[in-house]
């Protein structure tokens, strides 16, 4: 709900979204409009609908990976910044479909750029939050050798998020036993431990950025993110995916 300053009160998420989420699966382009155009919507959906403060770490994976570059014999601290300047790209784009649903964002990039975005400052993210925008994440944290799952947990815990969202793309919808498109009986947990997900290896999501969330107490949704409607059950605290904490 909205104060007599303007500012806006309700739950503050964080949302990892992989940069192949908004990849075509038909095609070889690097972003598909249509997928990002349907992000958007629903994303601006539940902005519009649910009291919330929402922030969005997206990932470059559609556009380039550091170990990628390392394969190719690139120096690998040169391929991460490579990729960090892909999350950029995704988060314009995703900033400009979601800013066409009539909500307002803000893109923040780690890496200085001024003339495209403005430089991550926890106090201003933070504000822009409170002001009811969309604030996108992009660069990560603008350090090699770190994935955007790190770099979406240390955002999260640093504007004090209650949960960290990690939307999969893959069609997995949760974390699973085993890898579900390799072993079709393994169990979906509802609710799973951190300690279950280190020792199990169940690789949600890189080990730096669990342990991170476990040592700082920030539960993790893991759901699939291009399900109908899922980002906004997801954000609404609806029953879907699997909680860790």
């Amino acid at each position: 709900m909205a104060s007599a300053t303007g500012d806006r009160r309700g739950r503050r998420l964080v949302l990892k979204m992989s940069g192949e989420a908004l990849a075509s699966s038909a095609s070889d382009e690097a972003i598909d409009a249509a997928v990002v155009q349907r992000l958007a919507e629903d994303i601006a959906a539940a902005c519009s609908e649910l009291d919330l403060q929402l922030a969005i770490m997206v990932g470059g994976g559609n556009i380039w990976r550091g170990t990628t570059g390392e394969a190719m014999g690139i120096d690998r601290a040169t391929s991460d910044t490579m990729g960090m300047l892909g999350t950029v790209i995704n988060a314009l784009a995703l900033q400009d479909a979601v800013e066409r649903q009539g909500q307002p964002t803000r893109v923040l990039t780690a890496v200085h750029m001024a003339e495209v975005a403005e430089p991550y400052i926890r106090r201003r993210a933070i504000r822009h939050l409170e002001k009811g925008r969309v604030v996108i994440f992009a660069a990560g944290m603008g350090n090699p050798y770190f994935t955007t799952d790190t770099s979406a947990a240390l955002r999260a815990a640093e504007i004090e998020a209650e949960m960290l969202l990690k939307g999969t793309h893959s069609g997995v919808d949760g974390v699973y036993s085993a890898d579900p498109k390799v072993e079709p009986g393994a169990v979906r947990f509802d609710e799973v431990t951190f300690m279950d997900v280190i020792s199990r290896d169940l690789r949600v999501m890189d080990l730096t950025a669990i342990t991170f969330c476990k040592d700082n107490k920030l539960p993790i949704l893991v759901f699939d993110l291009m399900a109908p409607g899922a980002v906004r059950r997801a954000l609404a605290g609806g029953q879907i995916g699997t909680l860790i904490r």
